[in-house]
């Protein structure tokens, strides 16, 4: 059995690696060792994450997905989540998070425990685990609908600014909207948005 350990953060702004000495405690407490750490700056949101698929690929029977917690794994809707359940599911790999107790288990000795036993546990840490991908959805749900309201309220009042202009770019779109070259190449030559550009033509035309 392998340990590979799975640490997501959702923005390069965010350190994905802050769990690692915890988790290294937690599997050196059950006498184990990480084999691997898989580290990414990825929304839990999205099914394809390119550091979990190599974890999953790298996997072989009875080996540990290792993760802080189940939304570290998991911010999914009903289709994604069931769809990298089956993942797992076929590469035969067993989900341990420090949140799940019930998963603690598996890195326990096992030779008192009958089949019946085992059955039972695993039944039962599927199902929580499921309770609590569910649970991670609807707090990402929950905080998405409360960002939109308090950005809906600012605007109301008037006190959403919006993201700040780049005031640099603007001037160099101005110039060679100026010059005579049209909204795609200058959004070509900056690498920037045709949206942005065209923002900018408004504002000259004003």
């Amino acid at each position: 059995m392998f340990i590979r350990a799975y640490l997501r953060a959702s923005t390069d702004q965010q350190d994905a690696s802050r769990a690692k000495a915890q988790l290294v405690s937690f599997a050196a407490e059950r006498n184990h060792k990480i084999a691997a750490f898989y580290i990414e700056n990825e929304s839990g949101t999205k099914l394809h994450r390119p550091e979990l698929f190599r974890l999953l690929e790298d996997s072989h029977e009875g080996d540990v997905l290792l993760i802080e917690q189940v939304d570290r794994l998991s911010r999914l809707n009903a289709d994604d989540w069931n769809s990298l359940k089956q993942m797992i599911t076929r590469k035969k790999v067993t989900v341990v998070s420090l949140d799940l107790s019930t998963s603690h288990s598996v890195l326990a000795p096992t030779k008192d425990q009958d089949d019946f036993t085992k059955g039972m546990i695993s039944a039962v840490n599927g199902m929580l685990l499921d309770m609590l991908a569910v649970v991670a959805r609807k707090d990402y749900e929950d905080r998405r609908r409360r960002q939109a309201q308090g950005i809906a309220k600012a605007k109301a009042e008037e006190a959403y600014k919006g993201r700040p202009v780049d005031a640099a770019l603007h001037a160099k779109i101005a110039e060679l909207l100026v010059d005579g070259k049209s909204i795609r190449r200058v959004a070509e030559l900056l690498d920037c948005s045709t949206t942005t550009v065209q923002k900018v033509k408004r504002s000259l035309a004003a």
